[in-house]
């Protein structure tokens, strides 16, 4: 559920700054932990400037916070004020708000403090201080004017605004108290704006401040060399899930004047950042794919605008030379292509890329192919597009096959006949999507399939839980007699007690499914045969004994 009250990004940073201001970092780590241990047991809102909890502490103590005046914030506490239950509730609020947690977390990083106690190690005299203030404040309503100005100016001299604003930001370290100064500088200086510009101006401030983070490439193709620290990577990261949040509300930018410029502006700005984008990362790739998603083609739905940016990206070849990220090229090209319908050139220049770029395409990139299919309801192309998806979604994590998966499920929901193809699919997919093979294959009651996959690469019983296995030995336990009996050789031949405690196990279940299927004199067939076989292996005949297999 959406929260009542929305914060805008200056709440935000204000809020930050009042937790460097107010809280030290042992505080802060455990009020942490009170968070992740879910002590906030109740949290209200009576308005967008105050807050009402109640915190599971030594006893049920109550908070009440206040946002635009935290110094009359109180915790009913020992401490009363500033404490880690206060945290706990403030980090309760930046989830519910869907901000990171981690930025409150670490507001008095070490980065900052280092910064913040070297600007204080030889304070200026008093008039140098005011003459610089002075400098600083006549710069600020200098940029305040001429942000003013932002719905006549184009998107090019937002950006030169934005340098200067983040020009006075005290922290030059690339982290996210970096980020947080920067966003603040800019969203001081914002005047006024319809929904829409103002929706505009918010995607822009995130871009321009994350281009001074992600380093663009240098060298021809796509360079191997450029690197990011780990603080500047989660500055990053937390920038691409706000630029994600940007898109998440449809623009309402209809009617607006120059609209039409405002659309090309950033989608040019946009597509040149993606081409040139370094392999830190695919955050402005992700960006441009969002953007046509969510806001170009609900805005400009006419089919000549996939032919126009395809126009765009082939003639950047020319255009970038050596600069050109070849790999973001490709995959753009074959996105417009895609848009067109032209789904053969769009799949076979995805393979191309692929072959090119070897395990270097994301799962994001690849999945937004299927999500742009799945939102306009075209379940033939869907399942076109899945299977030429899947086999190129190696060496990513399971929570993308899962992904993956469910658009198969969904097609199987309008188009039942495509079973067979999504069965060869995942065939080719193997040995690195074979989990999902498996959960697939009991999920739609493949018995046999699922016992002979797991024959073949020779699986371990004993590692399935009995939830797994339970449905076969209800419906076909009859299949799980090879299964069993082949484990339970193998466990034989390791010749160690732990082998033979394993065997035992399995031979009981033997013994069970024998008996439940009718089967007792197959059973002491068997196992007369395999106690005179292994006679000579005492352990055995003892852990056989244990397991009063054997009297």
């Amino acid at each position: 559920m959406k929260p009542t009250y929305l914060m805008d990004d200056i709440q935000w940073q204000q809020l930050i700054q009042n937790v460097a201001d107010h809280f030290n970092d042992v505080t802060i780590k455990r009020g942490f932990q009170y968070f992740k241990q879910g002590r906030v047991k109740e949290f209200a809102m009576p308005d967008g400037e105050h807050i009402a909890a109640v915190v599971d502490g030594s006893e049920l103590y109550e908070v009440d916070l206040h946002l635009n005046a935290f110094a009359a914030s109180r915790c009913t506490c020992p401490v009363h004020t500033n404490c880690k239950h206060m945290i706990a509730v403030l980090l309760n609020y930046a989830n519910e708000q869907e901000r990171s947690v981690h930025a409150l977390v670490n507001a008095r990083s070490a980065g900052f403090t280092r910064l913040a106690a070297k600007a204080d190690i030889r304070p200026p005299s008093p008039s140098r201080s005011s003459l610089s203030l002075d400098r600083k404040e006549a710069t600020r309503n200098a940029l305040t004017k001429t942000a003013s100005r932002i719905p006549d100016m184009p998107i090019s001299e937002w950006h030169d605004l934005f340098d200067q604003c983040i020009g006075l930001n005290p922290v030059n370290t690339q982290n996210s108290q970096f980020v947080q100064s920067a966003l603040a500088s800019i969203y001081a200086v914002k005047p006024p704006l319809s929904p829409g510009m103002q929706q505009l101006y918010g995607l822009h401030a995130h871009l321009r401040v994350l281009e001074k983070l992600v380093l663009q490439s240098p060298m021809p193709g796509y360079p191997t060399h450029s690197y990011m620290g780990y603080y500047t990577q989660i500055a990053a990261d937390e920038l691409k899930e706000a630029i994600e949040r940007d898109f998440e509300s449809p623009l309402a930018l209809s009617g607006e004047p120059k609209q039409e410029a405002r659309m090309a502006e950033t989608l040019a700005y946009l597509r040149r950042k993606m081409l040139t984008e370094s392999r830190n990362g695919t955050y402005f790739s992700d960006a441009y794919y969002w953007f046509w998603l969510r806001w170009m083609r609900p805005e400009r739905p006419t089919p000549g605008i996939y032919a126009e940016e395809l126009q765009h990206l082939q003639a950047a070849e020319e255009e970038l030379g050596a600069t050109l990220a070849r790999l973001p090229w490709m995959l753009a090209q074959s996105w417009m292509y895609m848009y067109q319908s032209q789904d053969d050139k769009a799949w076979t220049l995805l393979q191309e890329a692929e072959q090119a770029f070897p395990l270097k395409i994301s799962s994001n990139q690849l999945l937004l192919f299927l999500h742009a299919l799945r939102e306009a309801e075209d379940w033939t192309r869907l399942k076109d597009g899945l299977r030429h998806i899947g086999p190129l979604l190696h060496s990513h994590r399971d929570d993308h096959l899962q992904d993956y998966m469910h658009d198969w499920n969904l097609v199987l929901q309008h188009l039942p006949e495509a079973e067979a193809d999504m069965w060869d699919t995942l065939v080719s997919m193997l040995p690195f999507a074979g989990g999902m093979y498996e959960e697939t294959l009991l999920a739609h009651e493949k018995w046999r399939q699922w016992i002979d996959y797991q024959l073949s690469i020779r699986s371990e019983p004993l590692s399935f839980r009995v939830s797994v296995v339970q449905p076969i030995e209800k419906n076909a336990p009859e299949l799980l007699l090879p299964f069993y009996h082949q484990a339970v050789e193998r466990y034989v031949l390791e010749k160690n007690r732990a082998g033979y405690k394993a065997a035992v196990k399995l031979l009981k279940r033997l013994f069970k499914l024998y008996k439940k299927m009718k089967q007792e004199p197959r059973w002491e067939l068997f196992f007369t045969n395999f106690t005179s076989r292994h006679s000579r292996l005492r352990a055995l005949q003892e852990e056989l004994r244990k397991g009063k297999l054997l009297s």
